[in-house]
């Protein structure tokens, strides 16, 4: 077995192996993982910005789809050789968050997620709770579904942003791979030439106008427009602290990129009162991952060009390069293909 180990306490990532498979307990499962991708919570993680998994070293990776390698053994619904995917997320199911349907509010569940407090799947293989386990349809193909997690959280960000509506002047906030996604959901959704992305990085903007969408790519800084709606995919203070000026009358604001802890942002509550506006945040995607494989039906086929979206595949043993990459913007994305 081939894994990649974070310390969290010396921020070092080490490409590692060992001759035994772990064994999954009676209610879990073992997977052999085909494609892991990187997200940007990963890169915060990896800088020490974003809390994990403390007292001991950890395997990353949230966001995956492999194949059953082993069943636990009071796993009756699932069988070996079957496509997955994997939803990180879950609550205890006993709590006041959890009995309202909002696990993703729960203190332990908070404390659970795989790939950032349980070992994930920067590694030939992992385990996983069977209840985290969600069959692939057989039209997917495996390279695309492992954009079913973040497909699940804009889900539930198009949930709490609704609604949203053709003719409505949106703008999108970076324009890094959930920039893009997010882009491409509006685009199915029916919204055309009223949708504006901003990205201060020029390869980026490069990447957003040739996706296809005859979308408007802008940097920020030429921003003069009013619109109705601002997806955040930046997690920066400053770009948001910049929409709030840009929202018109009735104007909403989604909080969906993934910001410092420490950050803080100003804004000026007498426009929050003048112009009736609302913020609202999305977090992660509760009860979300069958919508996110839904969305991912549709979107392959047009959509989930690599090349377009400015994916690009590694192997395990290439996490520098990858990392690289992402840091210095020349790629949206990184996928582990394992």
């Amino acid at each position: 077995m081939e894994y990649l180990s974070f310390d969290l306490s010396t921020k070092s990532l080490i490409l590692k192996k060992r001759n035994t498979l772990p064994k999954p307990a009676a209610n879990e499962i073992r997977i052999k993982v085909a494609y892991s991708g990187i997200c940007g919570t990963d890169l915060h993680i990896l800088e020490g910005s974003f809390p994990c998994k403390e007292y001991e070293p950890l395997t990353l990776g949230h966001e995956f789809v492999g194949t059953i390698d082993e069943l636990g053994s009071e796993v009756t619904i699932f069988k070996v050789g079957q496509r997955v995917a994997i939803d990180p997320n879950n609550g205890c199911n006993k709590c006041d968050h959890c009995h309202n349907a909002n696990y993703h509010f729960c203190k332990i569940g908070c404390t659970s997620a795989i790939g950032i407090f349980r070992d994930g799947g920067w590694a030939t293989h992992a385990i996983v709770p069977e209840t985290q386990v969600y069959l692939l349809p057989d039209e997917i193909e495996m390279y695309h579904a492992v954009l079913s997690e973040p497909m699940s959280c804009l889900a539930h960000g198009w949930d709490k942003l609704n609604p949203v509506n053709i003719g409505n002047k949106v703008l999108v906030i970076g324009a890094g791979i959930i920039g893009l996604l997010w882009a491409c959901l509006l685009h199915l959704h029916g919204l055309r030439k009223t949708v504006t992305i901003s990205e201060l990085n020029q390869k980026r903007r490069e990447l957003a106008a040739h996706l296809g969408l005859d979308y408007q790519v802008k940097n920020p800084n030429d921003l003069k427009e009013e619109f109705d709606i601002a997806v955040d995919c930046s997690g920066s203070a400053p770009a948001m602290e910049a929409a709030i000026s840009l929202l018109g009358h009735g104007g909403r604001l989604c909080v969906f990129g993934v910001a410092n802890p420490k950050v803080k942002m100003s804004i000026e509550p007498f426009q929050i009162y003048k112009k009736e506006l609302t913020i609202v945040g999305a977090l992660v995607n509760p009860f979300s991952f069958l919508k996110g494989l839904a969305l991912l039906q549709p979107l392959s086929e047009k959509y989930l060009d690599y090349n377009k979206l400015g994916i690009k595949v590694f192997s395990l043993p290439q996490y520098k390069e990858a990392l690289d990459a992402l840091k210095k913007g020349k790629i949206s994305k990184a996928v582990f293909k394992l």
